[in-house]
């Protein structure tokens, strides 16, 4: 394993607050395209290029062959629109009420909890660098009329609001009930076709367009696959069963091949294109998971799923590929986090963020040239649900699972089995100590926020719209 450095967090910031002179230049006299793909709920393993056995990603594996793949790259939180928070604006989400909720929920709508219009985000900055702004997909970060992709800095939205949509409906309730979630701009729409598709078709027409336009372009590419409900292409009876049946028991392991395959090809789709029109040279292309992986995701080589604070539930797939910049077929192991992307991109398109919303990420370009060695890094997470919460510093993961607490080697025990805490006690306590203490510099959990443990009956109701006929199977 390469060396790490351990810095201290004003040693990080200083380090990696500019890239290499060429690299600034470069961006000051071309600012790169940057194509962002987000899967929902795809687990670390799910790929080939991370060991998924059972079907292949070919295009998915194509953009990491061209690219840097990270082995230690993490979830802001196990679920997805406390994560989406961090993303778009580069800090902890728990700097935001509508970072508390897990995930937002339509109590959540109820409350008039969602991204506030007036914070800086990922797309609202590179606007302001000259970068044209359009999010295919889910947002998830709150309704109309307070809350909305085009009041947050995108030009453009062609996508859905809440948590889930039936990928032929297009709905997040059962069919008996006006639940249509299709929106372009702020105009509810119709159409025809699964989802995953649908959107597959924007990229390609964002991309085209883009490129004619001649303007450096982020395109948000927020795939809902291969989140609930499990629905290949060509799953238009299932979709009817599961709807009108209000049910939650659909799915089985061929079915969720089938949907990331097709998520695959609409990935390797966008590639060609960007091939096509001549700008793949000087486009960015990140493809990640907002969280760990549900019921059928592959996660090995850890444990635990999503809304769980183990590896399993944290630990995603990310591959970053920039021609010229990094350097294809790259494996790094350094670690990162979701909100590291804003500081990131920004300063690969030679824009700033706002001093007075200072990120919580960082920038990863320099640690990612050949020869730098990862440095270490301390990252915190919690979750309302089993009151969960985590501290990894270096190799060394704290965690608090209901009233059992844990201290873990991640590194050398991946699978979090061995019980550090006796025969580590000061490593113990000094996390135990730096988590309160970072903790009390965040909002305080609300009792009102909602939290959902996939698998009872009013959560599932109230995220989805739908109810099921039987309680999920309890979590190991």
């Amino acid at each position: 394993m390469p060396r790490t450095r351990n810095l201290t967090r004003r040693q990080l910031l200083a380090a990696t607050a500019a890239a290499p002179l060429a690299l600034s230049a470069q961006s000051a006299a071309a600012p790169p395209n940057i194509v962002f793909i987000l899967a929902d709920d795809l687990g670390y393993a799910d790929l080939s290029c991370y060991g998924r056995r059972e079907y292949k990603t070919t295009n998915i594996d194509r953009l990491a062959a061209g690219g840097l793949r990270f082995t230690q790259a993490y979830a802001n939180s196990a679920v997805c629109s406390a994560t989406r928070t961090a993303l778009i604006t580069g800090r902890y989400q728990y700097r935001l009420p509508v970072g508390l909720e897990e995930p937002l929920t339509a109590s959540s709508q109820r409350r008039h909890i969602g991204l506030p219009p007036e914070h800086p985000t990922l797309p609202s900055l590179l606007k302001k660098a000259g970068y044209s702004t359009t999010l295919l997909g889910k947002w998830h970060l709150g309704w109309l009329p307070e809350y909305s992709p085009l009041k947050s800095g995108y030009d453009h939205f062609w996508g859905f609001r809440g948590g889930a949509l039936d990928y032929f409906t297009h709905k997040s309730g059962p069919a008996n009930t006006d639940t249509a979630d299709l929106w372009e701009d702020d105009v509810k729409v119709e159409q025809t076709g699964y989802l995953t598709d649908l959107l597959g078709d924007r990229a390609v027409t964002v991309i085209r367009d883009s490129a004619a336009a001649r303007r450096p372009f982020l395109l948000s590419l927020h795939f809902n696959a291969p989140h609930w409900p499990w629905e290949g292409p060509g799953d238009e009876a299932e979709s009817r069963r599961i709807r009108d049946l209000a049910d939650h028991d659909g799915g089985s392991m061929q079915t969720y091949a089938r949907m990331v395959t097709r998520l695959d090809y609409q990935v390797g789709r966008v590639l060609d294109t960007l091939d096509a029109a001549g700008i793949a040279s000087n486009t960015i292309v990140i493809f990640t998971s907002d969280n760990g992986g549900e019921r059928f995701a592959d996660t090995w080589p850890f444990t635990g799923k999503k809304t769980e604070l183990l590896e399993g539930g944290l630990r995603i797939p990310a591959i970053l590929r920039w021609p010229g910049h990094i350097a294809a077929g790259a494996i790094s192991t350094q670690v990162a986090i979701t909100m590291d992307w804003l500081p990131t991109l920004l300063a690969a398109a030679g824009a700033a963020a706002d001093p007075a919303y200072p990120p919580d990420g960082i920038n990863l370009l320099p640690l990612l040239a050949p020869g730098a060695a990862p440095v270490s890094r301390k990252l915190f997470w919690r979750y309302k649900y089993n009151a969960q919460r985590a501290l990894r510093d270096g190799d060394m993961k704290w965690l608090q699972i209901d009233e059992n607490t844990f201290l873990f080697n991640v590194v050398d025990d991946p699978l979090e089995r061995a019980n550090l805490k006796d025969r580590e006690p000061e490593v113990y306590r000094r996390l135990v100590r730096e988590y309160e203490e970072w903790n009390a510099t965040m909002l305080p959990l609300n009792e009102e926020s909602s939290t959902s443990p996939l698998g009872t009956a009013s959560q599932l109701a109230d995220h989805y719209g739908v109810r099921p006929q039987r309680p999920a199977t309890p979590r190991r």
